[in-house]
């Protein structure tokens, strides 16, 4: 069973999903606006966030910037709206996943197992003690234990899902792995229709990389290949 928080300013959409989420034996907390969510988290923990976009008083990203000033709860954004920029805001701020109304409740529910089955796998792996898996290529440094990046001796910020990709990358470097599988290892899920969550994790790393991007090699029609 896991904590969820639905914030939504439609209670329609609220009750829709808790309905679904208490079908599966999770406990549910609702918030109608931004502001409501953020004091929620502050007196309470949670496994996994559903945030709108759109909302009075406080919007989602606002809100989801303040809560992750905190806590890195996963979080998955609703929103009426699919431009890549609004997609972008929200990966930028290390959002889980992203989804475009109208939506299933089902697909909601199914995504939110997948998040919450990596949160528990990723718990529970660990590292024997001062071991440290890294990867070095010139002046690029991967520490996948520390979570660590940097670029030219910089150290550089990512998204969660950021780290995620890049690692999944780099422990199947010079391997050619498919949009598909890189969706089902880092994501957790098989995912139909719009795969532009992808794509756009893609500019962003690329971009927070600068002149190692040349790493990451597209392959067309197939997915994609880290060179080491």
């Amino acid at each position: 069973m896991a904590k969820i928080l639905i914030c939504d300013d439609e209670s329609g959409i609220r009750a829709v999903i808790k309905r679904y989420a208490l079908f599966e034996g999770h406990e549910v907390t609702e918030a109608a606006n931004g502001l409501e969510a953020v004091n929620a988290c502050a007196e309470n923990t949670f496994d996994i966030l559903i945030m709108d976009v759109m909302m009075p008083i406080m919007d989602g990203f606002t809100a989801v910037k303040k809560i992750r000033s905190a806590s890195s709860v996963p979080v998955i954004m609703l929103s009426a709206r699919g431009e890549e920029y609004d997609r972008v805001s929200g990966f930028e701020l290390g959002v889980d996943d992203y989804v475009v109304k109208p939506f299933s409740s089902k697909e909601i529910m199914l995504r939110v197992n997948a998040i919450l089955r990596r949160a528990a796998n990723s718990r529970d792996s660990t590292q024997p003690v001062g071991s440290h898996v890294v990867f070095v290529k010139d002046g690029f440094v991967a520490d996948m234990t520390a979570y660590k990046v940097t670029v030219d001796g910089t150290q550089i910020e990512l998204a969660p899902k950021l780290y995620d990709l890049l690692f999944f990358l780099i422990r199947n470097k010079n391997i050619a792995v498919s949009r598909e599988r890189i969706l089902s290892e880092v994501w957790g899920y098989d995912y139909y229709g719009d795969d532009r969550t992808l794509d756009t994790h893609m500019k962003l790393l690329r971009k927070a990389v600068g002149e190692y991007a040349v790493l990451i090699k597209t392959l067309r029609g197939m997915g994609y290949r880290f060179e080491g």
